[in-house]
């Protein structure tokens, strides 16, 4: 399954364009170019509470440029071809398209409604947008070229995180506001499932072997194990309390599950279905990058301003690094895959 599976791609209410047609001017300030020796070790942070995005160096973990963007930008994806960074800023309704390399601003797109979190299926066919304030998502077509909106579709409370099935029939969403987890037949536009899956349930990962979807219940301290054919939680995998959000380590068995009330991270065994370890990370822990090396964990920390470097061969933190408030989504282009 290509990498970019478990990626995320943003689509506009109405919106009916290509990605590379996305070419309004840059309104924010252009950031200053990094020198030549950090392109491709840029790390993006976003600051979703000071609506800006911070730039540090890999290397040196120093800070390379800060500069505003729209209102809570919290996550941010790759373009399939890599050739874009989008940032998406959900109060501010605007994309912004970043090199990737180096974060230098490329276009932005305003008049975006609530792009919250953002998700692609694995066939490239079918790009939903989660309004997570606005309790509904919206799907789109895409044709290889142009997105345009198939079905904005009403759904409970606070449409969150989203995983899909290797074939594309189905998306997953996680709602926050009720409790649950709907099933969305892609063919049809429809919900197909809804099931109960606990208290403000967040990330949904989808394992390698499309059997299980992993849901971080944030309300509790545990991973729900479902299996999504017969809409049954099989198994409960105790973690720190407040599971959020997931990131594959790369190596097609272990994922790891951000905590962020408990302040760590756990390991996650695919092949075991339990927990076999844990990284503290103090300050609320939440979107998490691993060099494509697979030696070191990048973390933003929601609650100090901070993003903490973590040695995952020693499972300790070796650097923290200030930033901006309420720090969320982060990337950077020599990562592992997400499998």
């Amino acid at each position: 399954m290509p990498a970019f599976v478990r990626r995320s791609i943003v689509a506009a209410c109405g919106l009916l364009t290509a990605f590379s047609t996305f070419a309004a001017p840059a309104s924010p300030a252009v950031p200053a170019a990094p020198a030549a020796s950090t392109a491709g070790n840029v790390v993006v942070v976003l600051n979703s509470r000071d609506a800006t995005i911070t730039l540090l160096d890999q290397t040196t973990y120093k800070e390379i440029n800060t500069f505003p963007v729209g209102k809570e930008p919290h996550h941010l994806m790759p373009t399939p071809d890599n050739k874009s960074l989008i940032v998406a800023a959900a109060t501010g309704n605007s994309l912004l398209f970043l090199d990737p390399t180096n974060g230098q601003i490329q276009s932005q797109v305003k008049d975006i409604v609530d792009p919250y979190q953002i998700g692609f299926s694995p066939n490239q066919k079918w790009f939903i947008a989660n309004g997570l304030r606005l309790d509904r998502i919206d799907i789109y077509g895409y044709d290889g070229k142009n997105l345009k909106l198939a079905k904005r579709l009403p759904l409970p409370s606070m449409p969150s995180h989203m995983a899909f099935t290797a074939d594309s029939s189905l998306a997953f969403i996680s709602l926050q506001g009720s409790d649950e987890l709907a099933a969305v037949d892609l063919a049809t536009q429809k919900v197909k499932w809804t099931m109960p899956i606990g208290k403000q349930p967040a990330g949904v990962y989808m394992t390698p072997d499309n059997k299980y979807l992993l849901v971080g219940v944030m309300g509790s301290d545990y991973v729900a194990v479902v299996d999504w054919r017969t809409q049954k939680i099989v198994k409960k995998i105790k973690t720190g309390d407040g599971a959020h959000n997931f990131r594959p380590q790369g190596d097609n068995r272990h994922v790891f599950v951000s905590n962020r009330v408990s302040g760590t991270i756990n390991i996650l065994d695919l092949n075991k279905l339990e927990s076999v370890g844990s990284i503290a990370v103090p300050g609320g822990p939440d979107c998490m990058e691993i060099t494509a090396d697979g030696k070191t964990m990048w973390v933003t920390q929601r609650w100090v301003k901070k993003v903490s470097v973590v040695d995952l061969e020693t499972r300790k933190v070796i650097k923290s690094i200030p930033v901006g408030r309420s720090p969320h989504g982060i990337y950077f282009s020599n990562r592992a895959p997400e499998l």
